[in-house]
């Protein structure tokens, strides 16, 4: 029996979303014929210069900490890419 050829979907079209739930349902194996290796580099020694120690309320951390989850995201990156935002549009 021969395998069926998956056919990957429009990615370019797709939301994040749409393309994490395709992920969700599907299995990259059945894709192999349309992938192709990359190489990957890691950069695990950023440099951190600075730190910041922020208090906030047992309530707000708990958002904070549901948000990034959904996100797939700690709580450290979010709140970083969030002050990245607001900042960037000071």
């Amino acid at each position: 029996m021969k395998k069926k050829i998956n056919k990957l979907p429009d990615f370019d079209k797709m939301s994040l979303d749409e393309i994490a739930r395709f992920w969700d349902t599907h299995n990259v194996t059945d894709y192999e014929n349309e992938t192709k290796d990359v190489d990957i580099v890691f950069e695990l020694n950023k440099p951190r210069t600075e730190s910041l120690v922020l208090r906030v309320q047992k309530n707000i951390k708990e958002k904070l900490e549901k948000v990034a989850r959904s996100k797939g995201l700690n709580v450290s990156t979010l709140a970083r890419m969030w002050l990245m935002e607001k900042l960037s549009r000071a």
